[in-house]
């Protein structure tokens, strides 16, 4: 299961040598309802090698804006602290995958 991150709980997160990846969502996003199953497999079947949480726009406005989230669904993959790839909008699960394993 995606772990649930807020803004107090940012900083302790991407502290991780892990790959990050973090769903940026709200709950009358209809895209972001598309998206929020993919996240759930992956943070599944990865739970070992890559940590995967969602942060919910309309709760947490500083990691919102830290980030420049602008729209939703924003997927973002972080490395060192540092977001070095993202999605905006729905994809299918395929890319979501190709993504992780090229940055894992």
């Amino acid at each position: 299961m995606a772990i649930q991150i807020t803004d107090a709980t940012l900083d302790e997160v991407l502290k991780t040598d892990k790959l990050v990846v973090i769903d940026f969502w709200a709950e009358w996003c209809g895209p972001c309802r598309m998206v929020s199953p993919i996240i759930e497999q992956l943070a599944e079947e990865y739970k070992d090698k890559v940590v995967i949480g969602k942060i919910d726009v309309d709760e947490n406005n500083e990691a919102t804006e830290k980030f420049g989230i602008r729209n939703i669904p924003t997927v973002l993959f972080i490395k060192n602290g540092q977001v070095v790839d993202k999605i905006i909008g729905a994809a299918d699960k395929r890319f979501f995958v190709d993504k992780i394993n090229a940055l894992i």
